[in-house]
């Protein structure tokens, strides 16, 4: 990925979206139906069969991009298991091309979240830890409901639990998103990044580098 030539996020939004509420309300008061995905269901069974009945610290690095977060978590906890997730498989592909490591607690996975949410839920997970580093913002105020707290994936994603850090370069979206979880009763805090801390993903590197400010969302999910 190139360095130092990131694009400002731009968007025909001022502020949060006025239909935020009413979608966050709907999404908490309903249960998601839709069949699952085979891929994510085999990518699922994957991790549970690695975690084998782990009763330990569990922590989940979603939309994981090439892994270099999950490694860096992974190094950070040891004493946790760690799991990394993204959808796109050429992402996942390039974390043992470039930025896998040594370290033997976590694992890179290829998977719609959106499915693996509600399977971990469904399927008795609680988290330690939840990081989602620089989703995409789709800044675009027609595309609310493919950002992840305007998403029907919400609520699978709240039921999860655990200590919840957000970060991204746009700061409406983080600001959205603090917005969805006091809706569910949910407390947050909002800084700008450290940036004396090293940059844990290629975008946050990038962002950096093409001077933008990144922000850092954090909540207990209790």
């Amino acid at each position: 990925m190139a360095s130092g030539n990131s694009r400002a996020v731009t968007s025909n939004q001022s502020g949060p979206h006025e239909k935020l509420t009413e979608l966050v309300e709907r999404h908490l008061r309903s249960e998601s139906k839709k069949p699952f995905n085979e891929h994510t269901v085999a990518a699922f069974e994957q991790a549970q069969q690695w975690l084998d009945n782990w009763q330990g610290p569990l922590i989940l690095d979603s939309c994981c991009g090439v892994g270099q977060s999950t490694a860096e978590i992974a190094r950070a906890n040891p004493e946790a298991r760690i799991i990394g997730v993204d959808k796109s498989a050429l992402r996942t592909e390039k974390h043992q091309r470039g930025y896998a490591t040594t370290t033997q607690n976590y694992l890179v996975l290829r998977a719609d979240l959106n499915d693996f949410w509600r399977l971990a839920h469904q399927n008795g997970w609680r988290l330690h830890k939840h990081y989602l580093l620089y989703p995409n913002p789709w800044p675009k105020s027609a595309h609310i409901k493919r950002r992840w707290h305007g998403s029907a994936a919400f609520a699978d994603l709240l039921k999860l639990g655990g200590q919840m850090t957000v970060r991204s370069n746009w700061k409406l979206y983080l600001e959205e998103f603090s917005k969805a979880l006091q809706i569910a009763g949910y407390a947050s805090e909002l800084h700008e990044c450290d940036d004396a801390k090293a940059a844990i993903t290629p975008f946050e590197k990038k962002y950096r580098d093409s001077g933008q400010l990144t922000w850092e969302l954090t909540a207990s999910i209790d």
